[in-house]
């Protein structure tokens, strides 16, 4: 069974609570076009603020004896001309980033004074770039506050002194964790000429920023598969906010709009369009897909009251399924789609590694059950797959029921056979993540759960029958191993991949 049936009352058990909300039950209405199949996927994170500093110091000539360091900022004028290049290519980066980045003026810094003088208030990330300057100099630009990262030039620009200075006098080792008397920022920090890899820094960082501290709604409680442990983890660790609604406040909500003349219309018409939109195929019962989106104007209700853009729902079957007199496959396929963060089991183990990869990715993913691998290949399977994966293009869909219930609205999603995806498979709530990637090979019709894949796996696979798998993984489209291995060291996450 899936989803918190009761024939798995080992599977998920509640973690620590924290404190119901109580929610309002004044009702509202439904603007027509609340959901808009056309309408741009939503990217709910905040921008990620981005404060590029040029360090230089202009040398005084010395006849007869060495007077300048390595570099090419050695005047004034080369430093202007230098913020201006500096400031035209994190401009162009920010434009083909897919995710927002707000660039905020180069500042030119040349003296302990300056450094003194500049502020972290407002940053979330400093890109230093050191021309010249010394060591003294270096260490009083490293933010105390904000992330980092060091770009030095070897041939995009002028060569920089620190192309040859910088070393673990300056910076932490490899995979040595951050601690007190250790440098603050580490050789993977920095990045030589490749605006390539810079991008992929500040996206990473663009996924920590929105995945520290973000809120999520949790119907029914916070649960987590095999680890009962795993809310509070996520709440201590990575300072989740966690909001727990209890089904005895929701039900009233969902029966009221059963019974709603007005709502029942807007149903209608968007179960019109849905099943309209190319490739639909309806294969359940059509009472199944509007009662889906009855459930979908009360969860977006319910996002809108909390302020929040993510949810998970626990009980499906034992619970919210009669309530709603449909499976909430259907109505978390079309709030993904959306750009909304919605997950079926509440399960604490992965929805870290969700909220993750949804900001790292700039699109949807996937919440999925694995299989054992064999011969290089997996099953992915769920009943709750989004549609627009790429965020952009409705894949081809059948609507069945749910596969276990045989009852509801799920949809079969077609994956694009030789897309390429990621993959996180957390080990249970020891914030132990592994990384790997594949390619879609098809999209069998097993007797398991409705949207399924089969995956080739890149790398050495074999490493993965020693790994978790009977837990769930989250896939998104697009290889992102080295984004999420970076923002995985910023977040305190032990990060190992497959390759």
């Amino acid at each position: 069974m899936c989803c918190g049936a009761a024939s798995r009352r080992d599977f998920l058990r509640f973690g620590a609570a924290s404190p119901l909300v109580t929610l309002s039950q004044e009702p509202s209405s439904w603007p027509a076009d609340l959901w808009q199949p056309e309408r741009a996927f939503r990217n709910a994170g905040l921008p990620l603020r981005v404060q590029p500093v040029l360090m230089y110091q202009i040398p005084k000539r010395r006849e007869a004896a060495s007077w300048k360091s390595w570099g090419g900022v050695q005047s004034e004028e080369a430093a202007v001309q230098e913020a201006a290049r500096i400031a035209e290519e994190l401009n162009a980066l920010s434009l083909r980033g897919g995710v927002p980045l707000e660039i905020l003026p180069v500042t030119r810094v040349s003296s302990a004074e300056a450094a003194s003088q500049l502020r972290e208030a407002g940053t979330d990330v400093r890109v230093l770039y050191p021309a010249t300057g010394s060591g003294e100099l270096l260490r009083a630009l490293i933010p105390a506050r904000a992330y980092g990262v060091i770009f030095v030039r070897r041939r995009s620009g002028p060569i920089y002194y620190w192309y040859e200075a910088l070393s673990t006098r300056y910076l932490r080792k490899r995979g040595q964790p951050p601690a007190p008397g250790l440098p603050r920022l580490s050789v993977e920090d920095v990045v030589v000429d490749d605006g390539g890899e810079l991008l992929r820094r500040l996206r990473a960082l663009y996924g920590v920023k929105n995945f520290l501290g973000a809120r999520i709604v949790a119907l029914g409680g916070a649960r987590g598969k095999y680890a009962p442990e795993a809310p509070q983890v996520a709440r201590e660790r990575f300072k989740l906010d966690i909001v727990e609604v209890s089904y005895e406040q929701f039900r009233p909500r969902i029966r009221a709009a059963l019974a709603d003349k007005d709502k029942v219309a807007c149903a209608e018409q968007w179960t019109r369009r849905y099943l309209s939109l190319p490739g639909t195929r309806l294969e359940t019962e059509r009472r199944f897909v509007v009662n889906a989106f009855l459930l979908y104007g009360v969860f977006r209700d319910l996002l809108r009251e909390l302020q929040a853009d993510a949810l998970t729902i626990a009980g499906c079957m034992g619970t919210i399924l009669p309530m709603a007199e449909t499976t909430a496959c259907l109505t978390l396929s079309l709030l993904n789609d959306e750009g909304f963060l919605a997950l079926c089991e509440s399960d604490f183990v992965i929805i870290p590694a969700c909220i993750l990869l949804r900001h790292v990715a700039a699109a949807p993913v996937f919440l999925h059950n694995s299989t054992f691998p064999h011969n290089g290949l997996v099953t992915c399977a769920h009943c709750t797959a989004p549609r627009r994966m790429d965020g952009v293009r409705y894949q081809p869909a059948r609507i069945l029921t749910h596969y276990e219930s045989e009852y509801g609205a799920a949809p079969k999603v077609e994956a694009p056979r030789g897309q390429a995806v990621t993959f996180i498979d957390p080990e249970y709530a020891t914030c132990r993540w592994l990384g790997l990637r594949g390619v879609v090979e098809d999209n069998p019709f097993y007797e398991i759960c409705r949207s399924q894949q089969d995956v080739r796996l890149l790398g050495d696979w074999r490493k993965l029958l020693d790994e978790v798998r009977d837990s769930h993984w989250v896939m998104a489209y697009g290889d992102w191993l080295k984004e999420l291995g970076y923002a995985a060291r910023q977040i305190g996450v032990q990060w190992e991949t497959i390759e």
